[in-house]
């Protein structure tokens, strides 16, 4: 029995030592997916101020201005298309926005466009597109009108408009 048992183990160690046909090379795929997208730098409580300075409550004449303040920047893969909605606005009433004084009821209408020739008005809640040359720095184009009426009590008229950048 001795025997049987020797011989036995020497037919697994046989086994065990013979080579193995394993791979020694093999492949694998490598893959990544870019997609298109926009990066707020800057922030994103404010996209800036349209601010129409002081003015005398007796002055006449219209006002322009253009987004400016702290303003962010849109950051874009190239060839992104960029839009913007604005909505009424804090004080819109029959699809015009207004100013409204702080300290009172008083309102005063005014428009916004996205040009600065005030060609190109920017609708409550309109969508419009956004161009740009640079797509690592990309500003909102909104500029802003008003008209004074030399009527308007003293004060300090204010808006807040919610702006709904898409791509």
């Amino acid at each position: 029995m001795r025997g049987w048992l020797a011989g036995g183990l020497t037919g697994i160690g046989v086994l065990l030592a013979a080579p193995l046909d394993a791979a020694t090379t093999s492949t694998f795929t490598v893959s990544a997916q870019i997609v298109a997208g926009c990066l707020v730098v800057g922030g994103v409580t404010n996209y800036g101020v349209l601010n129409y300075g002081t003015q005398s409550a007796l002055s006449t004449g219209l006002l322009s201005t253009s987004l400016g303040g702290t303003t962010v920047t849109f950051q874009c893969t190239p060839g992104v298309a960029l839009s913007m909605s604005l909505d009424g606005g804090q004080n819109s009433a029959s699809g015009t926005r207004n100013l409204k004084n702080t300290s009172g009821t008083q309102v005063l209408a005014y428009q916004l466009y996205r040009d600065a020739a005030y060609t190109q008005s920017l609708g409550i809640g309109q969508s419009a597109a956004v161009s740009y040359t640079d797509a690592t720095a990309i500003k909102l184009p909104v500029y802003g009108r008003v008209q004074l009426t030399g009527k308007l009590p003293a004060g300090t008229y204010t808006d807040v408009v919610q702006v709904t950048v898409t791509w």
